[in-house]
């Protein structure tokens, strides 16, 4: 028996989906620890239920237009977060620290493919547990897979979502490690001197407001498909919501340049709801099953790229960025961003800050500067990977 869902009841039951995850994350503090987000919660435990409902003969089919839209506008949000002006006040460790995140993501897309290859599989599966995933994250796992999949890597979107899953866990458990050593060895103190007291302005929603950005928003995403159109004119198969992406950042910069202030508490409402219903849409019918055969080759490749991770932050990372304090604080937040998300990099330097001290420009820099040039770079990388092993 087959059970088909048309879009609205496709978008009822992944609203369902994130009410289930959320409410399981306010009550686990595992989940809290680790930035799980609720979505991913949520989504695996539909999944799970619909495998284990597979066995009775039923088969559940969910209708994938909203999924894909949501992912589009979410990608195109990702571009707002772009800002050249705000980038170059990082200076020249800023630029170092760009080049040493591109270069880490090239790195992970090699171990992952070499490593997939040598178990016998799709090299494109190697490429799903590389820099989609690890720098990437869970979102983009689940974006990129159906790419994957139309290249003959057969269940990409659920193998890079659960390496996703278990590189936000990584992420968060080996950053502290790392910098914590780096202290120690190098006798490393903060020379920070607090010498005023910020004062935080809150900034209110406005019903206009959100109204006029999201109007902003899907017109830099029209314009996204444009550039989507110049962009396979390079001959390189980039996904549609690459182009999204470019018309955010294209959009930002203009409003950058124009002096006109581009409220990113707007930007960051539409794209955390966007981000939350692809991530339940798109979770909620992964096939379980295909982790199973895979389950061996997955954590050999996962575990190595932790102990890439590791070495990368150890020994690139911590001597590109001056070999102080703030250098050891961004290596551990580098661990967070090259294998989970933006928020573990943040949970990770905050345990570093809270027991030696303030760092200031790492906590401004790595942030700033691994947001901006993993989301551009990475799916160039990721899309010219794709091309050389397909």
């Amino acid at each position: 028996m087959t059970l088909t869902f048309d879009v609205i009841q496709t978008a009822g039951i992944a609203g369902l989906v994130f009410l289930l995850g959320t409410f399981i994350k306010n009550r686990v503090d595992f989940f809290k620890k680790f930035f799980i987000p609720a979505p991913v919660i949520g989504g695996l435990l539909c999944s799970f239920l619909i495998f284990f409902v597979g066995f009775s003969g039923v088969t559940i089919n969910f209708d994938k237009s909203l999924q894909n839209f949501f992912m589009d506008i979410f990608f195109t949000c990702i571009g707002f977060t772009c800002s050249f002006s705000i980038l170059k006040k990082s200076g020249k460790r800023g630029a170092v620290l760009a080049v040493v995140a591109v270069g880490f993501l090239i790195i992970q897309n090699l171990v992952g493919a070499t490593l997939a290859g040598l178990f016998g599989l799709n090299k494109l599966l190697g490429i799903a547990m590389g820099s989609i995933s690890m720098s990437g994250g869970v979102g983009s796992a689940a974006s990129f897979g159906p790419s994957l999949e139309q290249l003959g890597a057969v269940d990409a979107t659920t193998v890079g979502v659960a390496a996703a899953t278990f590189g936000l866990l990584l992420g968060s458990i080996i950053g502290g490690p790392v910098a914590k050593r780096l202290i120690l060895k190098n006798n490393l103190k903060s020379s920070f001197i607090e010498n005023k007291t910020e004062k935080k302005v809150a900034s209110e929603l406005d019903i206009n407001q959100i109204l006029f950005t999201t109007i902003l928003i899907l017109i830099a995403a029209f314009l996204g498909t444009y550039i989507h159109k110049l962009l396979l004119l390079t001959t390189l198969n980039f996904p549609y919501y690459v182009g999204n992406l470019f018309g955010g950042l294209v959009i930002r910069n203009i409003y950058d340049y124009s002096k006109h202030e581009l409220r990113t508490e707007e930007v960051k409402l539409v794209s955390t709801v966007s981000l939350d219903l692809f991530l339940s849409m798109a979770l909620m019918a992964l096939n379980i099953s295909a982790l199973v055969s895979l389950a061996v080759p997955m954590i050999v490749i996962l575990i190595s790229q932790a102990l890439v991770m590791v070495l990368y932050a150890y020994f690139i990372t911590f001597k590109t960025m001056g070999k102080d304090y703030d250098a050891a604080v961004m290596a551990a937040g580098h661990c967070g961003v090259g294998l989970g998300q933006t928020p573990n990099a943040i949970a990770n330097m905050s345990s570093i800050i809270e027991e030696n001290g303030p760092a200031p420009e790492a906590w401004f820099t790595l942030p700033v500067v691994t947001v901006i040039f993993i989301n551009i770079f990475n799916p160039v990388i990721i899309t010219f990977f794709m091309t050389i092993f397909s």
